[in-house]
């Protein structure tokens, strides 16, 4: 473990002492500068060069920028070291919390056959592709196990509604048994909004649940995107959501879109759509190669670089939005930006580092079986079950998460010493993602020069540093990081 000396004991006068950072070219003239903390600078090539030879004007604007973001420290800063080891912690703080979301796949049963589907859906037989009262009473007890004192409970399928009953049998059970417990729970149900019912709202209204909806952009996108008998997805969607806000309010409904193939041209018009419907923000949510998509349309000529010239085309539209006065935020971004402007991780699990599969998510399958995340599941659903951490019948708590399957895969992916990811500029925003990179690799950490996963961050990293030399988006960017 290195250890710093005081300063003054051994730079001369006038000299200063480099804290850790890494940098990352972004063109022959600039580099991008990022610390353990996740403080970022933008400087020359020429001003690295001078900084590393410990030549920097001691009196300049660049010297006190990188002094106060804890880059380097002079003789008399007794309390640098303490300052960025007190941002690492706060960091890292989520992890003493443990696992926060619970997720419950109440069936596999689906009124859609949505093209670019990750599970295996199903259209009958309940009795085989239902979580039962037993399985769900079993993931109850483990949800309980859990340390953290506020705990997301999401139902997901399938389509859930289809066993609604389950979730109605869920929710009241854990609402009796948190009187004693006394946890800060919430309930989330992901839905298509298809075949929600008065009777369903009411009881969502009673018990405060959330709906996370699905909407993939205008009516013949959607309806292509998720296709169902009568070809009405999006017609179903638009009425579901006016009778969902009515009851429940319009921020109980929040949606989140997939981008397919067929979505790649088409992105201010998935933003319009959006603003029509009156959301106040979207999620450019790349497509996961799991399940249905790999063998359709979805996503063939999908690959990264294309996905990244859709995400800037369509996020310089949202800017340009703001710029004329629509309130409109793009929240992949804004994880990304909490990140880059503080020390604060929002916990977006998909970029936690150490990955939050199981420690800060959870699946319990509709028959028991538990996985490390969704997109576990998912690769389970073709064959591979590497991420299965047990079963709800047969293991208990501690079995579960201590399980080799789990442990293994977060120490081999950690970001701070994974090779390529230790000198990444990129590494304090990101996140570990050993399922992903077990499924399109062979192992949890993966070849990183062949990511798609690191060539979207870093990507998606540039096109927000290139647009921030224009001080509203800077601004904008700022206020979007607050409100992640």
């Amino acid at each position: 473990m290195t250890r710093f000396l005081p300063a003054e004991d051994y730079l001369p006068s006038g000299r200063y002492e480099l804290l850790p950072f890494r940098f990352e070219r972004l063109d022959d003239e600039r580099v991008l500068l990022s610390n353990m903390a996740g403080e970022a600078l933008t400087v020359s090539s020429a001003d690295l060069t001078t900084l590393v030879n410990g030549d920097l004007d001691r009196s300049g604007a660049l010297f006190s920028r990188l002094r106060a973001n804890h880059f380097l420290r002079q003789p008399e800063d007794r309390a640098a070291l303490e300052l960025l080891a007190l941002k690492l912690r706060t960091r890292y703080a989520r992890l003493r919390d443990f696992t926060s979301l619970h997720l419950f796949v109440v069936t596999l049963r689906c009124d859609h056959a949505c093209r670019y589907c990750q599970v295996s859906r199903q259209s009958a037989d309940r009795a085989s592709f239902d979580m039962s009262r037993e399985t769900a009473d079993r993931a109850i007890d483990l949800l309980f196990r859990s340390p953290n004192q506020a705990l997301k409970v999401e139902f997901q399928g399938g389509e859930p509604l289809l066993n609604f009953d389950l979730i109605r049998y869920v929710v009241l059970s854990i609402t009796e048994r948190n009187r004693q417990h006394k946890r800060d729970i919430q309930f989330v149900i992901t839905t298509t909004l298809s075949l929600i019912s008065d009777d369903t709202l009411a009881f969502c209204r009673e018990h405060r649940i959330f709906l996370s909806a699905s909407l993939d952009g205008p009516e013949d996108l959607h309806n292509a995107n998720r296709p169902r008998p009568g070809a009405d997805s999006h017609a179903r969607f638009v009425a579901g959501l006016e009778k969902a806000r009515d009851v429940l309010g319009p921020e109980a409904v929040s949606a989140l879109m997939t981008t397919t193939a067929a979505s790649l041209q088409r992105g201010p018009g998935i933003v319009d759509e959006y603003l029509r419907l009156g959301f106040h923000g979207i999620f450019l949510r790349h497509l996961s190669p799991y399940g249905f998509a790999l063998k359709t349309q979805s996503y063939q000529g999908y690959d990264t670089a294309r996905w990244l010239e859709f995400y800037e085309e369509t996020l310089t539209y949202i800017i340009d939005l703001n710029r004329s006065g629509v309130r409109f935020t793009e929240q992949h971004a804004a994880i990304i930006l909490r990140k880059m402007f503080s020390c604060h991780d929002p916990g977006y699990v998909d970029l936690m580092n150490p990955s939050g599969a199981g420690i800060a998510a959870i699946v319990f399958n509709y028959d028991g079986g538990v996985f490390a995340s969704d997109e576990s599941r998912m690769l389970m659903e073709m064959g591979d079950d590497t991420f299965r951490l047990g079963s709800v019948h047969e293991h208990g708590y501690d079995e579960i998460f201590s399980a080799p399957a789990l442990l293994s895969a977060l120490e081999d992916s950690f970001t701070l010493s994974a090779p390529m990811c230790a000198d990444c500029a990129c590494e304090p925003w990101c996140g570990a993602d050993p399922v992903y990179h077990h499924a399109r690799h062979g192992d949890p950490l993966g070849r990183k020069a062949e990511s798609g996963f690191c060539q979207r961050m870093k990507g998606m990293t540039r096109i927000f540093v290139k647009a921030m030399e224009d001080p509203f988006v800077a601004a904008l960017f700022r206020r979007w990081a607050l409100s992640c």
